[in-house]
């Protein structure tokens, strides 16, 4: 109908969530995700989750979410993230060594209303922790 809003396709809304992390536009945050959500079975508030991903970028500050694959639905979103970064503080429970690591993340997500509610990760923090041990 004439003056009908269209929401986009998750596709779009997700590309726009990777960059709003990749800018680290914290303050923006919420218009992607849900004030509560789910992540990995644990509840999160907004802030949590926020602090989750800050915590990750201060970490590695080179830090880039970049998609490798994306399918997604009208509810939800499973991706394949690429990350070459370089870990300057603790990340994953391992302590920085100079090294530069390259490493995936598995992640899918369910949205209502476009907003992020629930998130599944999984990430080879062993394949970060043996880069890390081979080159120190």
């Amino acid at each position: 109908m004439p003056g009908e809003e269209v929401a986009a396709p998750l596709s779009t809304v997700y590309r726009d969530y990777l960059r709003c992390l990749n800018e680290r536009r914290w303050s923006e945050l919420g218009t992607f995700v849900a004030d509560r959500l789910s992540y990995n079975g644990k509840q999160f508030t907004l802030a949590d989750y926020r602090a989750l991903l800050e915590a990750d970028t201060t970490a590695t500050p080179d830090l880039q979410f970049n998609p490798e694959i994306i399918v997604a639905d009208d509810e939800f979103v499973a991706c394949r993230l690429s990350f070459r970064a370089t870990p300057r503080h603790t990340f994953l429970g391992i302590e920085p060594t100079g090294t530069q690591v390259s490493f995936a993340e598995h992640v899918f997500y369910r949205f209502e209303g476009q907003r992020i509610v629930e998130v599944w990760s999984l990430i080879d923090k062993e394949a970060v922790r043996e880069q890390m041990l081979r080159e120190s």
